[in-house]
């Protein structure tokens, strides 16, 4: 399974959290020089704008699934981190379980990815860091604030491959290859 972190977005540059922002032209211009650099397969999507942007960019041909969509951050969608109480912030990040914005708790978006991961999936999927971190954390049978530590760059790839009845990291954060 090949995990895409789709392209640039202004929110990710200006460090906020996702509000289903367009992927921004250098991202695509980047995502489009890299079409046909990755392997032929199923392709899946997140939901969210700038993913499927960075698919068609790809040249993929991909279809939205709602498990790869990054986790609801409910009332600090668009956020700048800074902007957010410091205290639920605090607990957020201290706490997988906490959903101080009215949003999805990152467990829960960890226990949904790892329930897409069950089916066995094969092939390619574009999404943002949350996902690909918490497909890192089922597959290493590791915490939700330890894949917090793996750094995701926009268009790099993570693979994970089927082993037994689960997961082996065969890459992290790798650039693409043209």
């Amino acid at each position: 399974m090949l995990f895409v972190r789709h392209a640039t977005s202004a929110g990710m540059r200006q460090a906020r959290f996702p509000a289903d922002p367009a992927a921004d032209p250098s991202g695509l211009a980047r995502a489009r020089a890299l079409a046909g650099a990755l392997p032929d397969g199923a392709a899946w999507t997140s939901p969210a704008r700038a993913a499927r942007e960075t698919c068609a960019a790809l040249g993929l041909d991909a279809r939205p699934v709602a498990a790869l969509a990054e986790a609801d951050h409910g009332s600090w969608a668009g956020l700048r981190l800074a902007e957010a109480d410091p205290d639920a912030l605090a607990a957020w990040l201290t706490d997988p379980d906490a959903a101080p914005h009215g949003g999805e708790s990152r467990s829960a978006l960890a226990a949904r990815v790892a329930a897409w991961l069950g089916g066995r999936p094969s092939g390619i999927a574009v999404c943002d860091a949350g996902v690909i971190r918490a497909a890192l954390a089922h597959a290493l049978g590791a915490g939700v604030l330890a894949a917090d530590r793996i750094d995701l760059a926009p268009l790099s790839t993570t693979r994970l491959a089927a082993a037994g009845s689960g997961w082996r990291v065969a890459h992290v954060n790798r650039k693409v290859q043209v």
